[in-house]
């Protein structure tokens, strides 16, 4: 028996594998769920009630979703290119805290048709700041961005600590450790009323959708993938290298620096340090799940939500934990790569 490299890669091959990897990964929560004394059948279908079975389950999944999806981005952009950006939950809070900073100081008493596109913007922008140090560290000295961009994340969790603690402290929030809240002005308008569920939702999608034409048809998108797929050749055959990936870190950590923008002016309206519950991380799995295509993308944050949103009914329900939730996306990442890998190779006798 031998491994051997397919020629190319089967378009049905690759649209089945998300689906055989996620089939997987149940299956093997379905083992767990059994050995803690659940229905399985029973548990999964609490899980589906719990995400949409309700509107307030409903909105809460779609609500999770958005800034899965522009992390997933964040991380399917990089990768692509062979940036190793593990960096997008530091980029996350870099940017929720920036906004925090501007929204109710420099921008303060600006319309809300002026006020919510610049912090959008300076939250971007504080994201891609964030990425750019790692890349230029590999780019000048050769440092592995892996290293760099994975410890700035506490680093960045730590600044935001500091900030929240100090010059951003909200005086009326009796000692809580938070910033002062952007106003509401600076809120995203609400899709439903009476709901978390904000125009955040439909940004991020349409900016999926436009990262996928840029990837598939403009010169940037030919020349990111070239790098990705090898550096060497991609600057034999013309490929301004250096400039493409700095291109690549602007967009990846924009795009988590925005999640992070979003996360508060859609649902906190202020920065605590648990902000997150580790979006920037679960982004590298979303984008895993979607083979890093950026229209599978959003199919992979509904899942991961779904999971996330839903395991919590299933656990008040049959009394399981809800960290079923966690291990079943772990899971999911790791049987997608096994997935991947089987689309690569072929099994020889």
């Amino acid at each position: 028996m031998r491994l051997e490299r397919r020629a190319h890669r089967p378009l049905v091959l690759v649209l089945l594998a998300p689906v055989i990897a996620i089939m997987a990964a149940l299956a093997i929560a379905g083992v767990l769920i059994a050995m803690a004394g659940a229905p399985v059948l029973e548990a999964y279908r609490l899980i589906l009630t719990g995400a949409f079975g309700t509107r307030l389950g409903f909105t809460e999944t779609l609500t999770r979703a958005t800034p899965l999806m522009l992390t997933g981005l964040a991380a399917a952009v990089a990768f692509r290119a062979r940036v190793w950006n593990i960096g997008a939950e530091g980029q996350f809070y870099l940017g929720a805290i920036a906004v925090a900073a501007v929204a109710a100081t420099v921008f303060s008493g600006w319309p809300p048709y002026l006020l919510i596109p610049a912090a959008l913007m300076v939250g971007a922008i504080a994201g891609m700041v964030m990425l750019l140090v790692p890349l230029g560290l590999r780019l000048r000295f050769g440092v592995d961005e892996v290293v760099t961009s994975l410890l700035l994340n506490f680093v960045v969790v730590l600044f935001v600590s500091m900030m929240i603690e100090g010059p951003l402290k909200d005086p009326l929030a009796f000692g809580w450790p938070q910033s002062i809240p952007v106003g509401p002005e600076a809120m995203l308008p609400k899709l439903i009323d009476r709901t978390r569920l904000h125009i955040g939702l439909v940004i991020a999608i349409v900016i999926a959708v436009l990262v996928y034409f840029l990837q598939s048809r403009t010169v940037f998108g030919m020349q990111s993938r070239a790098a990705g797929l090898s550096p060497t050749a991609a600057v034999f055959s013309g490929v301004p290298l250096a400039k493409t990936l700095i291109k690549v870190a602007c967009l990846s950590g924009g795009l988590a620096g925005l999640a992070g923008a979003i996360e508060v002016m859609g649902v906190k309206g202020y920065v605590t340090t648990d902000l997150s519950p580790g979006y920037g991380y679960s982004g590298i799995i979303v984008a895993m799940l979607a083979n890093l295509h950026p229209i599978g993308v959003i199919a992979a944050a509904l899942f991961t939500a779904t999971m996330f949103v839903g395991a919590d009914s299933m656990g008040r329900a049959l009394g399981i934990p809800s960290y079923i939730a966690d291990m079943t996306v772990s899971l999911s990442l790791l049987t997608m790569l096994v997935s991947i890998f089987f689309t690569q190779y072929r099994i020889r006798r």
